[in-house]
């Protein structure tokens, strides 16, 4: 933006210049003068000062507009990260319960199955003792 007020202004100083050197050939050219001085009438230069005005309040309210527009994706950023990370941490336990559960399951089923082995032990003494 800063770069862009620094061309404005360059900008407007060659105008100026250019009607500097405009009014210099006007004074030099006496017929001129009449038809010419439309040019450089206080009108004139109240018109461009009014137009200069508005671009440079246009100029702000496009920077502030700009400016506005940051602040809200930044806010809107922030607030998807936040959210991805709690989505992100939200699954982690879940699945952190779920490898829990399936630990719990299987040494669950591994006490079982020895208890079966057990079971199946003493079946097989009983029936080779009868």
């Amino acid at each position: 933006m800063e770069n862009e007020d620094a061309q404005l202004v360059r900008k407007r100083k060659m105008d100026n210049d250019r009607g500097e050197d405009r009014g210099e050939a006007i004074e030099e050219n006496g017929e001129e003068e009449t038809e010419m001085n439309f040019y450089g009438s206080e009108e004139m230069k109240h018109g461009v000062a009014h137009i200069l005005e508005k671009i440079e309040g246009f100029n702000q309210l496009v920077s502030e507009m700009l400016e506005s527009g940051k602040a809200h994706f930044n806010k809107l950023n922030t607030d998807f990260e936040e959210r991805i990370l709690m989505i992100h941490k939200e699954q982690m336990e879940k699945w952190q319960d779920d490898i829990k559960e399936l630990r719990m399951i299987d040494s669950t089923n591994e006490e079982l199955n020895a208890r079966l082995n057990n079971v199946k032990c003493l079946l097989q003494t009983v029936h080779t003792n009868l």
